[in-house]
């Protein structure tokens, strides 16, 4: 039988461990993410500057990294992560004037609010503008990080679906892949693509635009995105 550890034998120094979160919408017609603003108490770090939702892992609560994420992101926006990823670690003497600490980074993607955060410190500010503010720590750092991550796996993968509220149409769909991309894509090679990966399922007319009703789509699985065979920088 494997002997258990006995807890006080850890007599050593511990860094502080954090969990944060870059968490995406797309609104206005823009790629959001949510920022939240540190308190102005001097005694904190970084008073009044804007960071990204997170904070430190709860023993008590957290089974977790997955689950401290999970219920960051449930606190901040209400949502129970549509899609949740983990990104990467940051670690150092320097990141937190509290001590030696680590964080260890996610994105979440979520559909549009249906109102503003019950936040009054929080705002969603536009994805490539956050990447060039002042944050707390090192965020803008992370979230220069998952700004690409996102891009990139967008190129081949169902992503941007979990940025809709369901039922969605495939206008709509193009539509928030062509705001993540920053760049149109082909009407008819779109199509083509989304319905030969198989991972929507139909679930009838809905309205469309101009008032004419269009094919409603939702997701078949929603723990994991689809991966097409190539990517839409690939010739159609």
């Amino acid at each position: 039988m494997k002997k258990s550890l006995n807890r006080t034998s850890l007599d050593f120094p511990r860094p502080l461990v954090s969990v944060d979160v870059v968490i995406f919408t797309v609104l206005e017609d823009a790629l959001k993410v949510l920022l939240t603003r540190r308190p102005e108490n001097e005694e904190e770090p970084f008073p009044g500057l804007w960071c990204i939702p997170g904070g430190f892992v709860d023993v008590d609560r957290d089974d977790s990294l997955q689950d401290c994420a999970a219920r960051k992101l449930q606190e901040k926006t209400g949502y129970a992560a549509p899609y949740l990823e983990q990104l990467a670690s940051w670690g150092s003497a320097s990141r937190d004037p509290r001590g030696w600490s680590t964080t260890h980074g996610y994105f979440a993607l979520v559909p549009p609010p249906a109102a503003k955060t019950g936040d009054e410190r929080a705002e969603w500010c536009d994805a490539d503008a956050a990447c060039k503010k002042r944050l707390a720590f090192d965020h803008r750092e992370i979230v220069g990080t998952a700004l690409e991550r996102l891009r990139s796996k967008v190129e081949y993968t169902s992503l941007p679906a979990f940025l809709l509220n369901e039922p969605f149409t495939l206008p709509e769909l193009q539509h928030v892949y062509e705001v993540v991309l920053a760049r149109p894509l082909d009407k008819s090679a779109f199509r083509r693509r989304m319905l030969d990966a198989d991972f929507l399922q139909e679930v009838g007319t809905v309205p469309g635009a101009f008032g004419r009703g269009a094919m409603g789509y939702k997701v078949r699985e929603r723990e994991r995105a689809a991966i097409f065979p190539r990517t839409f920088r690939a010739v159609e």
